[in-house]
């Protein structure tokens, strides 16, 4: 059965309850109208309909701005994309793995299904031309993975998640600060259960390491390749290759989580 807005607020509110979020991202995450039915199009196949005895959540927040075509990266990051989800199709724990794509601008390519039920990225679907409201969507998609892993506890399974972000640019048009973004992370990473990465492109004036700090990632967690295809290509195969290692099980991810990117 899919889940409705107001699901998604009961979610959210058994996360606070039960300790998993603080007031502060409660009221950060409940306090735009919009945010419940943004939420709702991401959570997709229901947990009672994945037959699993635990769960890892790979999620991914892309840049669809304007810059990221100005920049020629159209391609690459629909590689990078894409890459990621191949990686992820030949871990061993790949039947448990739920992977979600939406956009910057606020499309979702795919809410969480199956990786087998996947869309890659390609020509039809992204089309860069919009804005960088980065705070705002990341509240959303932090939001959504909040709400989906609770769906998941209630039904008894145990649940991971990977969260990759990538841009090519700072925050414009955002009604929600960096200070409300920190908020969220702050209080999913002390459950040690999620990890939550980030992707700067370069774009020659932008400062990525403050950006994301700001918003609550740790440095550990933040990749900044120069606006170079190979450079982002090996980026992009960094991410792949933790995703994989933190899917493969509980000790794997504490591991990765711990060692971010560097982990060997």
């Amino acid at each position: 059965m899919s889940k409705t807005a107001s699901d998604v607020a009961a979610l959210l509110k058994n996360a606070q309850k039960e300790g998993d979020i603080s007031m502060q991202s409660m009221q950060v995450l409940t306090g735009n109208l919009d945010i419940g039915a943004a939420i709702q199009a991401g959570l997709g196949v229901a947990a009672e309909d994945v037959q699993a005895s635990e769960v890892v959540l790979g999620t991914f927040l892309i840049d669809d701005s304007g810059s990221i075509r100005f920049g020629n990266n159209t391609q690459i990051v629909k590689d990078g994309h894409n890459l990621t989800l191949a990686s992820l199709q030949g871990a061993k724990q790949k039947d448990s793995i739920l992977v979600h794509t939406r956009y910057l601008n606020g499309s979702v390519l795919y809410p969480y299904v199956k990786l087998d039920d996947a869309k890659k990225m390609d020509g039809h679907n992204y089309n860069p031309n919009g804005g960088t409201p980065l705070y705002d969507q990341t509240v959303v998609i932090l939001g959504t993975v909040l709400a989906k892993t609770k769906e998941f506890e209630d039904c008894g399974v145990p649940c991971r998640t990977i969260t990759a972000i990538i841009t090519d640019g700072n925050d414009e048009g955002s009604r929600g600060t960096a200070k409300e973004v920190k908020a969220v992370i702050e209080d999913m990473l002390r459950k040690e259960k999620h990890i939550i990465a980030a992707m700067g492109i370069d774009d020659q004036h932008t400062d990525f390491q403050k950006i994301f700090s700001d918003m609550g990632i740790r440095p550990e967690w933040i990749l900044t390749p120069k606006n170079d295809e190979k450079e982002i290509r090996r980026a992009f195969q960094v991410l792949s290759q933790s995703a994989v290692k933190a899917s493969q099980n509980a000790n794997s991810f504490s591991k990765t989580a711990m060692g971010g990117f560097g982990t060997p």
